[in-house]
Order: structure tokens, then C-alpha cells, then sequence
């Protein structure tokens, strides 16, 4: 039997796991690696991680004695069946007290039932968002464990020293709280990357259309605004890809087809915004977005059919509107950001997780996909206010909202008359208009629920009570059993 000297096991070798391998070994911890393929082990020791302490193992039941117990075996392969396979094979080589960790982009549910399931037979299960691609996992990700709380304090040293670090030195990780809640932090931090990542498309498609504006001209703004509030990592790149040349010397972004692809983890949080009730429209519109895009053919149909605007562009002054893009770019994020904890907020009641909202922006400032400056305002905020009811109240971000409204109006207005659609842009602004408003339409559609359904509804001098009215004189009184859609 082989001497366990392993301080971790990391099972699959494609790029995050093999970069999170090296840095764990940059950081002094002795790993053992190990793949299915198992010839892959071999190439990665004789590569990538000659001349590190890495180990490597050739079956599970080898890979596990070479563990320091507890054991902590690390999974980054493929969420769904690939996870459930991978702990069965694991199980016959573990004692009471093992982790396992699995940290791919399962989806929450999942997480769930494996943390109960392995905790009935004496292991603790952690599922661990990791976000910040193949450069994070190679130099700090931010990490985001939840699951049994038993196993933190014995993963602990290792996620906090591999973690990215934010301004102020702090770990990009911490506990985020049992069950499923580090996979359901990090599916609504992919749903708020989702929207980032719109929002910046429809102000270059603006840019673009409206302006008249080069690739270089824009990345000059993006450059310009990665200095200020909106300084992040997608404005970073998105700098970067515009100034981007194709071996002709032309922009690259310009010969690309106009199809994105997902991968599910926006479409998880939408679905998951709609089963809780709680108006995600932002991360919504980006998905749909994209839905759109895949519709390429039937655009181009649609294209030489379908009539906008005669003139799509800008006549007024262009430096004043570029600064007015910012400010609505600005403005629409806070709204996905709110949204985002709102979400988060209502799973916790449901769950009973003991969510950190601060704890959660500090492990998003640095190391993942949506880190910004911003983010030190919501731990502020939340910091402030732990019991914070919106983002939107906190005094910084009322103030944001009331400086950029006009600005964000007379973008969306613009691109509504000169025909550019501004899905996720627009929807921010009818979100943010929605609940500034202390009585909305809905007065009307329960008198027309109660019209043909006989639904029922509460009046304002009287609520808690549900009512029905007999509108036509013929429909009669009875009422149909009172329930919320």
C-alpha cells in the first residue's frame, strides 16, 4: 500500500484542473493527481508539473491511499452523471470523515441530495463554486464552498492560501453556508456574468451602429472607463477584444459569427428566479438574448422583411452620448446586482442558509469573472447593513441611480428611435421604474382574474380578505379557490 504523504487528491486533468494542481503546489501543498484516462497523469507529471512535488496515481483505490486523512479529493470533471459515477467508484475506498469535494458548475439541486446522501453514510460533501477561468484557477480563482460545515475547517488553509486575494489582501473564499448553497452563489454569479456581458454587447452594438465608431475608437472608451466606476474585468477585455487585428490587420471581433453559446448556468437562474418569484429580468433578457442570436438564419430573413428606422444614427453631440452609454451601463448594473442578491436572499429563507452577503462580494472582487471595484461598494453596503432589504436603498447606490437615471433614459429612448435593441438595458430601467412605483397596474389584471376566472382579490380597505365581485350580473358569486400563479 502506498505511504499517504498527499495533503489533497484532484481528480481530472483538463486545464482548470491541471492550473488549480499548480497552484496548490505554489503554495506548498503536496497534491496527488489522477484521471480516468490515466495515461493523461503520466503526461501532465512528465510536462506541465516536472520538477514540482506532485504525485501521481494510476487507479482510485491506489489515488486514495495516498491521501493524509481526512482525505480531501477534489473533483473537477463534468457536472451531472460524471460527479454521481465518480463518488461511486471513490466510496469503497473512504472512511468516516473523508470530503469530497466537487468543484464544477453542478447545478444546486444536485449539490443538495449528494451533501445529505454522503452525509448518511459518514462523508462530507462540499460543492464549491470555482469562477475565474484557466488564468484563476492557475494564480487564484475565487472560491466559493458550501456544503457540510464539518468539512470547512479541514479545507480551510488550502482554498484561503489558492485563493485569489482582494485589494485590501483578503481571500476571494469563504464559507458561503450547507447544502447547495456554494453552487447556487456561484449559478447567480454566472446569471449576473450573463448580464455584464449583454449590457457591454448592446452599448458596442450602439457604439457601433449609432456612432459610427471604430473598434479602435470604442476600445478607447472601454480603456477610458476601466479607470472609473466602471473599472472590471469584462470592460478590461472587452478593451482587449476590440483592439484585437486578424492577420489582415482588420478587427477580429468583426468576422465572428453573431452566435452565442451557452452552457446553462444563466438559463438555471432564470428558471430558479421564475420558481421563487423574484424579478430577475435582467439575467432573463441576456439569456433570451442569446437564444436570439442563435436564430441567424431567420434574421437574415428577417432582415430584408421586416421595416425599422430609415435613419439609424446618431445626430447629436457624440462625445456627450458616449458618456451618457456609461452612465446607463453603470445604472443597469446595480439593477442586475440587486436582482442577483434578491435571488440569493429569497433561496436562503427557503433553505434556511445563513447567507454572507458581504462575504459574498469580497469573494467576487477578485479572481472570478465579475470582479470589480463595484463590488467593494455592495460589501460596504451589506457591511453597513446586513439585513439590507435591496441594493438599491443603500444610500451609495440611491444616489448612483438618481445621478445616471437621465442619462440611462435618453439611451434607451435613442436606440428605441434609431431601432437598436437594448433588451437588457431597457429591462433595467422598466425593473428600477417598477418598484419606485408604490401602486402598480396590477389592480387591473386581478379585476380581470376575478372577471373570467372568478379568481378573487383583496381590496384596500380591507386586505387580507379575498373577494369576488359578479361583474356581469350573470356569472353568480361563487369564487374559485384562492391561489398564487
Amino acid at each position: 500500500m502506498s505511504q499517504a504523504t498527499a495533503d489533497i487528491g484532484l481528480i481530472g486533468l483538463a486545464v482548470m484542473g491541471q492550473n488549480l494542481i499548480l497552484n496548490m503546489n505554489d503554495h506548498g501543498f503536496v497534491v496527488c493527481a489522477f484521471n480516468r484516462t490515466v495515461s493523461k497523469v503520466d503526461h501532465f507529471l512528465e510536462n506541465e508539473a516536472k520538477g514540482t512535488k506532485i504525485i501521481g496515481a494510476h487507479s482510485v483505490e491506489e489515488f486514495c491511499s495516498k491521501l493524509k486523512r481526512p482525505r480531501k479529493i477534489m473533483l473537477l470533471v463534468k457536472a451531472g452523471p460524471a460527479v454521481d459515477e465518480f463518488i461511486k467508484t471513490l466510496l469503497p475506498h473512504l472512511e468516516k470523515g473523508d470530503i469530497i469535494i466537487d468543484g464544477g458548475n453542478s447545478h444546486f439541486p444536485d449539490t443538495n441530495r449528494r451533501c445529505k446522501e454522503l452525509a448518511d453514510q459518514g462523508i462530507l460533501f462540499v460543492g464549491s463554486g470555482v469562477s475565474g477561468g484557466e488564468e484563476g484557477a492557475r494564480y487564484g480563482p475565487s472560491l466559493m464552498p458550501g456544503g457540510n460545515p464539518a468539512a470547512w475547517e479541514h479545507i480551510k488553509p488550502i482554498f484561503q492560501s489558492v485563493a485569489a486575494k482582494a485589494p485590501d489582501g483578503q481571500p476571494c473564499c469563504d464559507w458561503v453556508g450547507e447544502g447547495g448553497a456554494g453552487h447556487y452563489v456561484k449559478m447567480v454569479h454566472n446569471g449576473i456574468e450573463y448580464g455584464d456581458m449583454q449590457l457591454i454587447a448592446e452599448v458596442y452594438q450602439i457604439m457601433k451602429e449609432a456612432l459610427d465608431l471604430t473598434e479602435d475608437q470604442m476600445a478607447d472608451i472601454f480603456e477610458q472607463w476601466n479607470k472609473e466606476e466602471l473599472n472590471s474585468f469584462l470592460i478590461e477585455i472587452t478593451r482587449d477584444v476590440l483592439r484585437y487585428k486578424d492577420t489582415d490587420g482588420k478587427p477580429l471581433v468583426d468576422k465572428i459569427l453573431d452566435k452565442a453559446g451557452q452552457k446553462g448556468t444563466g438559463k438555471w437562474t432564470g428558471i430558479d428566479s421564475l420558481d421563487r418569484g423574484i424579478p430577475v429580468t435582467l439575467i432573463a433578457e441576456a439569456v433570451y438574448a442569446r437564444c436570439l442570436s442563435s436564430f441567424k438564419e431567420e434574421r437574415t430573413r428577417a432582415s430584408k422583411i421586416l421595416k425599422g428606422p430609415t435613419n439609424a444614427k446618431y445626430q447629436g453631440d457624440k462625445q456627450q452620448f458616449v458618456q451618457q452609454l456609461g452612465s446607463a451601463l453603470y445604472a443597469s448594473k446595480l439593477v442586475s446586482y440587486a436582482q442577483g442578491f434578491m435571488l440569493m436572499r429569497q433561496a436562503a429563507d427557503d433553505f434556511g442558509w445563513n447567507l454572507n452577503y458581504a462575504g459574498i462580494a469580497l469573494m467576487w472582487r477578485g479572481g472570478c469573472i465579475i470582479r470589480s471595484v463595484f463590488l467593494g461598494q455592495i460589501k460596504d453596503a451589506y457591511n453597513n447593513n446586513p439585513k439590507l432589504e435591496n441594493l438599491l436603498f443603500d444610500p451609495f447606490f440611491t444616489d448612483a441611480a438618481a445621478k445616471a437615471q437621465d442619462a440611462w433614459r435618453a439611451v434607451i429612448g435613442t436606440a428605441a428611435q434609431l431601432g437598436i435593441p437594448t433588451p437588457s438595458l431597457s429591462t433595467a430601467l422598466s425593473f428600477y421604474d417598477g418598484l419606485r412605483h408604490e401602486r402598480l397596474p396590477a389592480n387591473l389584471i386581478q379585476a380581470q382574474r376575478d372577471y373570467f376566472g372568478a379568481h378573487t382579490y383583496e381590496r384596500l380597505d380591507n386586505p387580507g380578505k379575498y373577494v369576488h365581485t359578479n361583474w356581469t350580473g350573470t356569472g353568480g358569486n361563487v369564487s374559485a379557490s384562492t391561489y398564487q400563479a
